[in-house]
C-alpha cells in the first residue's frame, strides 16, 4: 500500500514540476529608468494573444519597448521594422519615424492559436 501512495506523489510532484516550468515563474517588477524625453512602450504576451490589441505610439519619440510573457513561450516581430523581441532579447530602444499602422506577431511558434497572435502598433 505504501508503494502506491510514494509512487503518487512522486508523479504529483513531477506534473507540478513541469507545469511550472512550462507557465514560468513570474518576474519581479524593476524600477525603470527612462532617458529624458523618452518613453515606455511595454509589450506582454500569453496564450495566444498580446495584452493589447493596439499599442499606439508618437512618431519622433524615443522609446524604450520592454517585451515580456506571462505565460507560454513567444516573440513579438514589428512586421515592416526590423525589430523582433524575446526571452533572450527582451528591451530595445527605437524612435518611430514614420507614421502608420504596423502588424505585431509572435515570432516563435508557440501552437495552435499562433497563427492568430496579432496585434497593431499604430504610429501617429
Amino acid at each position: 500500500m505504501h508503494k502506491w501512495i510514494m509512487s503518487a506523489l512522486v508523479t504529483i510532484a513531477c506534473a507540478m514540476g513541469v507545469y511550472l516550468l512550462a507557465t514560468a515563474m513570474p518576474e519581479r517588477p524593476k524600477e525603470e529608468t527612462l532617458a529624458e524625453g523618452q518613453e515606455l512602450l511595454r509589450i506582454k504576451a500569453t496564450n495566444f494573444e498580446f495584452d493589447q490589441a493596439e499599442y499606439k505610439v508618437k512618431a519622433g519619440t524615443s522609446y524604450k519597448v520592454k517585451f515580456s510573457n506571462t505565460l507560454g513561450s513567444h516573440g513579438v516581430e514589428f512586421v515592416g521594422l526590423g525589430i523582433e523581441l524575446n526571452k533572450d532579447n527582451p528591451e530595445t530602444e527605437v524612435t518611430f519615424d514614420q507614421p502608420g499602422t504596423y502588424e505585431l506577431h509572435c515570432s516563435i511558434m508557440c501552437g495552435q492559436g499562433h497563427a492568430t497572435m496579432i496585434s497593431k502598433l499604430i504610429v501617429e
